[in-house]
């Protein structure tokens, strides 16, 4: 039987032609399969087709059905219909899941994907997973920008001016649960990490300078009012006696036993100026400064008590004074330039 012309473009059907002819030239098919890289399984099979069907069995056939294949162009637009959020889109809530985009790109572009085709699409787009950042809606967009931009830098000039220490005050709990992160080990040994189950924790006061200078007041139960002004007084003794204090609008900020202290003769050195409200990002100790005590210095460490978390923070700060370069990349994730 003659052999028919085929596309030298489409190797699977070259591979299985070539097959066939050298099936005619009284080669073995064990030998076949060797030549051409193929298994003994396939090549039985492309000569049964071929004694069967011809030559025309062994061509390569359009997958029947609808083309689901996105266009270069088709596949820039995925982007834009996904920055309008799942809602407009009618899902409750706005969350993107692969069943919901493969869903709008069945409404978009007529195109039909399984979830897994559209993970790898996501992928390539550069869109991953991620755990979305909770903002209050009660924020004021507006004034946080024009806190960053305009007020934050007459600020810092002021602070300057006057010769006073500029101190960022926040308070974080430190909680007997360790913070775990990723660690190495063996292929399928998840490592196991003890922890007391108990919400018993620390209140932490905290001061970061812009050169990294870190003042802390730790406390076994909540933080009111005069812990406030023992740690005001604190910095007093440890900052300068010129300070500008700037923190959230907390109530033990206002409450009226620090309200009498800045009042006083003891607290006269102390500007205070209030962050605007629901902007915990404007903050360093927010942006990098806790997060670098709980998750790097503290990293995966267990303690089944207070005196022994006491200590491992005592130990943690330490170390987070030894890094003052840290804290201008606190600032600068802040948006607050130097």
């Amino acid at each position: 039987m003659e052999t028919e012309p085929f596309d030298s473009c489409d190797s699977r059907a070259w591979r299985r032609q070539q097959a066939w002819r050298l099936f005619q030239q009284g080669w073995k098919s064990c030998d076949i399969a060797v030549a051409l890289s193929a298994s003994k399984g396939a090549v039985s099979r492309w000569l049964s087709a071929a004694r069967h069907g011809g030559t025309d069995a062994l061509l390569s056939r359009p997958i029947p059905g609808r083309p689901t294949r996105l266009t270069p162009e088709q596949r820039r637009r995925v982007p834009d219909f996904l920055w309008h959020g799942a809602e407009a889109y009618g899902f409750r809530g706005d969350v993107w899941t692969c069943g919901r985009v493969a869903g709008v790109l069945q409404e978009e572009l007529g195109v039909r994907y399984s979830k897994s085709q559209v993970s790898r699409i996501l992928k390539a787009l550069g869109w991953t997973p991620q755990v979305p950042i909770t903002r209050a809606i009660q924020r004021d967009e507006e004034a946080i920008d024009r806190w960053r931009s305009l007020v934050w830098p007459a600020l810092w000039a002021r602070t300057r001016r006057e010769r006073r220490a500029l101190v960022f005050v926040d308070e974080s709990g430190f909680y007997l649960l360790p913070g775990k992160v990723r660690t190495y080990a063996p292929r399928g040994e998840t490592p196991i990490l003890d922890e007391w189950q108990t919400r018993d924790h620390l209140s932490v006061m905290g001061g970061l300078t812009p050169d990294g200078k870190v003042y802390v007041l730790v406390r076994p139960e909540p933080l009111s009012g005069l812990h406030v002004v023992e740690f005001l007084l604190h910095l007093l003794r440890h900052a300068g006696s010129r300070l500008r204090v700037i923190w959230d609008g907390s109530p033990i900020h206002r409450r009226g036993l620090v309200t009498d202290f800045l009042h006083s003769p003891a607290g006269r050195g102390i500007a205070v100026e209030q962050l605007p409200g629901y902007a915990p990002d404007l903050s360093p100790w927010d942006t990098g400064g806790w997060d670098q005590l709980k998750h790097v210095e503290l990293r995966n460490i267990t303690c089944l008590d207070l005196d022994a978390l006491h200590l491992e923070l005592h130990l943690a700060i330490g170390r987070l004074r030894q890094k003052p370069h840290l804290a201008r990349l606190f600032f600068k994730a802040a948006g607050l330039l130097l």
